[in-house]
């Protein structure tokens, strides 16, 4: 009977453990760049990705965590022409609630004392709830569970320079209880452009919005709501 007992926890524990993810490779151009894979990031080869030391989620908008997962640098970078594409890849999702957002955060020196502080991180692409329901499935990370992918420009008048690129996936099942998983990975943008966010399109990870945001917490399956507003500023197009 104990062993019964333990088998069953054992499969719980497997199957919550299964229901996390985190970008795993990115595809700029004919180029795919490894992340990090599992719960062992240091056994992975050198990437553009910033170390995470699992993929658990972040349970608060305020954890230092939120940023980059825990990442605070990367041993490689990849070179994109500002209004290229990028792909961001996971090997598993399992949430079909709760939208999608992609950060970039522009940095003032070297790749090494970039540590994403300070108000200078903005928000390129979003998909939220496309159609309600709430509980249905459009929604940013269904895309994500199907395709196990999304797909991003960066803005073609970007200014060119050493930015960090952040995928976020707020995973939105679980009633008033928010579950924040984030990567952070090393670009180059290059190109002729001159434009840089400013004003309210510039804000500050973590803490980019209220824990209490409506787009945070909220209960999919109790609110009566149509619509939905991701947290944090509208999308700078350049």
């Amino acid at each position: 009977m104990l062993f019964s007992t333990l088998i069953s926890v054992g499969a719980l524990l497997v199957a919550e453990v299964a229901a996390h993810g985190a970008v795993t490779s990115y595809v700029i151009g004919s180029t795919t760049y490894p992340g990090y894979t599992g719960f062992s990031p240091s056994s992975s080869p050198p990437t553009i990705q910033r170390q995470w030391p699992d993929y658990n989620p972040t349970m608060t908008v305020t954890d230092p965590k939120v940023k980059c997962n825990g990442g605070t640098s990367a041993a490689l970078n990849a070179t994109i022409a500002a209004g290229s594409s990028v792909t961001a890849k996971w090997s598993q999702w399992t949430h079909q609630q709760g939208p999608v957002m992609v950060w970039m955060y522009k940095c003032a020196g070297e790749f090494a004392a970039c540590d994403g502080s300070g108000k200078n991180w903005f928000k390129i692409d979003q998909m939220g709830m496309t159609a309600p329901p709430l509980t249905g499935t459009s929604w940013g990370t269904a895309v994500v569970m199907a395709k196990l992918a999304w797909t991003s420009t960066i803005p073609a008048t970007l200014a060119p320079g050493k930015y960090l690129i952040r995928h976020e996936l707020l995973a939105l099942h679980q009633a008033n209880t928010p579950q924040f998983y984030a990567e952070c990975a090393q670009l180059i943008v290059t190109g002729s452009g001159s434009a840089t966010p400013s004003g309210t399109a510039l804000v500050t990870i973590p803490g980019y919005a209220s824990q209490n945001d409506p787009g945070i917490m909220i209960d999919i399956y109790s609110s009566t709501a149509t619509t939905y507003t991701p947290p944090g500023p509208a999308v700078w197009t350049g």
